[in-house]
């Protein structure tokens, strides 16, 4: 079993910055992707990073450029270090693990196994 707890969400005004954490516990070893994802409201799921390795990564499109993930492995926590925030990039952010290794894979949030309970990000206009 992995446990997952997500922190530093808060609110913000648009082109501020956050840094989440997720804090991995449990058989963490067995874990070969963590990712970030997000949910707004009325809205699916949505991929925002994964990490494997520092340096293999994968972005949305969206976040691109603004959005950094990262992971100390000797803390089992993974960051998502978030600059200039949108408005659009207000929901809850999720942590999520998963053996899969294959990026296509890996965008799909059934591909994870594992979550947090997620931490609510509001960026304000």
């Amino acid at each position: 079993q992995v446990q997952l707890v997500e922190s530093g969400g808060g609110l913000v005004q648009a082109g501020g910055s956050l840094r989440l954490s997720c804090a991995a516990s449990g058989r963490t070893f067995s874990m070969a992707t963590m990712g970030w994802f997000r949910q707004a409201p009325g809205k699916e799921r949505e991929f925002v990073a994964a990490i494997r390795s520092s340096v293999n990564t994968d972005y949305a499109d969206s976040v691109k450029g603004r959005f950094t993930i990262s992971r100390d492995n000797a803390k089992n926590t993974v960051y998502l270090q978030m600059d200039s925030l949108k408005p659009e990039d207000t929901a809850v952010y999720y942590c999520a693990a998963t053996r899969i290794l294959s990026t296509a894979q890996t965008m799909n949030p059934l591909a994870y196994g594992y979550w947090g309970r997620g931490t609510q990000v509001t960026v304000a206009s």
